[in-house]
């Protein structure tokens, strides 16, 4: 079936095979900032980020790349985060959104 003839877009394909994925940085990072385990996938975060305003930069993206093991979308994107503090303080479940983007980019330089 060629989709490239339909009439909407199809962009790219969005299934995730999780037995061929990468969970090494999640579990480091789930290891080094246990508050990560408490995300909701609210957007919160992302809805007061400087960052998200100001470029393509969405951090409740980077939690659901991160746990998926896209790491190489997330190693992409990590460092447009300007750690305004924003997230961390609009957060509902406390989790130290600073400290993930911080530990994920001491683990992406390793």
């Amino acid at each position: 079936m060629d989709v490239s003839k339909w009439p909407f877009g199809v962009n790219r394909d969005n299934q995730v095979d999780y037995d061929e994925t990468d969970k090494s940085l999640a579990i480091a990072v789930k290891a080094a900032e246990p508050t990560l385990k408490l995300c909701m996938g609210c957007g919160t975060c992302s809805a007061g980020c400087t960052a998200g305003a100001l470029t393509d930069f969405n951090i409740r993206q980077m939690f659901l790349l991160l746990n998926r093991g896209r790491n190489d979308e997330v190693a992409e994107k990590i460092n447009r985060c300007m750690l305004c503090g924003k997230c961390q303080i609009g957060c509902p479940r406390g989790v130290n959104t600073r400290n993930v983007i911080l530990t994920v980019r001491e683990v992406l330089k390793k």
